[in-house]
């Protein structure tokens, strides 16, 4: 027997995109993730704030609040219900959480 061809993370994700099912499920969790970043970003600029603003607030530095935004608008990395309260809390509203 001759070993498999190992393949690399982006050839897998790529491969599995081509499922129907799979690509939905993506697109559609996607879209949840950029609700919460358009609502954050919309909820922070309603308020009149900047990053700067926001991260003294929440007793941060203005890095930590760019750093938490962009990584909501690349998916790679998701926060902590905590540091979302945390960050609505400095806008002056509270996280509500729905399972349906």
């Amino acid at each position: 027997m001759s070993p498999k061809k190992m393949m690399t993370h982006e050839q897998l994700v790529k491969k599995m995109l081509k499922r129907p099912a799979v690509k939905a499920e993506t697109e559609r969790l996607n879209r949840e993730e950029f609700s919460i970043l358009d609502q954050i970003l919309a909820a922070r600029k309603a308020a009149g704030l900047t990053q700067a603003d926001v991260a003294k607030r929440m007793g941060t530095q203005a890095p930590a609040i760019a750093r938490l935004e962009s990584a909501l608008a690349s998916g790679k990395h998701s926060p902590s219900l905590n540091t979302l309260r945390k960050y609505a809390q400095a806008l002056g509203k509270r996280v509500e959480l729905h399972l349906v």
